[in-house]
Formats: structure tokens, sequence, C-alpha cells
């Protein structure tokens, strides 16, 4: 299992805590890694993989490439630690819990799950706040993200 994190930025980041929330999802949906980069970087960067890859012309919290199908997982997410930032104050959850929402999200993302329906963000919303639970982070108010 080969998780890899990049840190684009000079923001340090908890990657200890990223790598094992990375293996508590999978683990908990049964999958296994085969190769993940988890790259985190800024709002620039995060917009122009936007727009080259996906044709959206503004910054995300995260872009996910996943490179198979299934539990066994190869792929790649980018995650804007500006847009984190962001969200963080928004959803008044704290930069490392939102931090930890994020890659949780993006690993879903790899493993398969969508959310483009209102019923399929919820289910994501629900599994995140499980894992953020279980890894100890908390959870923040989930009502004005359900807006989102």
């Amino acid at each position: 299992m080969t998780i890899q994190l990049h840190n684009t930025t000079r923001r340090a980041l908890p990657e200890a805590k990223l790598k094992k929330a990375v293996r508590l999802v999978l683990s908990e949906e049964g999958g296994k890694a085969v190769s993940i980069d988890a790259i985190y970087c800024g709002g620039r960067m995060m917009r122009r993989i936007n727009r080259e890859f996906l044709g959206h012309d503004y910054d995300t919290d995260t872009v996910t490439f996943p490179y198979s199908e299934g539990l066994v997982v190869e792929g790649e997410f980018y995650v804007s630690l500006d847009e984190v930032g962001r969200n963080a104050v928004r959803f008044k959850s704290g930069f490392e819990q939102e931090l930890l929402r994020v890659t949780i999200h993006s690993v879903l993302h790899l493993l398969g799950y969508d959310d483009a329906s209102p019923e399929q963000r919820e289910r994501m919303r629900q599994k995140e706040d499980r894992y953020l639970r279980i890894f100890g982070a908390g959870v923040s108010s989930t009502e004005e993200r359900s807006q989102v």
C-alpha cells in the first residue's frame, strides 16, 4: 500500500494524521490502496487543475482522479488549502477538522462515491461525519453543509 502526501505550500500539515485518515476510510470501506497520491496545494494551482481537467474556472476544495474502479484503489487527489481555510471559517469547524473532512471526502471519491445529486451528497456527508467521529476529530454542524 503506497500513500504519498505532497505539500506544495509552506503551510505545515499534520501528515501522519492525514495518512491515518486515508487508511481509516480505506479499511472501513474494504478498500486497498495500490497507489494514492494526495497533493495539498494553494488556490491558484487548484484553479488551474480545475480549469484544465474539468473546464471549471474557480477554486474548489478537492479534485480527484481515480485510475481504478472498485475497492483496489489507485489514483490521486488535490486539496486546496486556501479553500479548506475558507470552509473552516464558513462552517466554523477549524482548519484541521476541515482538512480531515476534505481528505476523507477525496478518498471516498477514489472509492467510487459521487456527490452529483442531493442524495449522493448526503450519503457522502454522513460517511464523512462517521469517519471524523471514529477518527476523534468531532463533527461540526452539518445543517449548513446540507445546503451546499
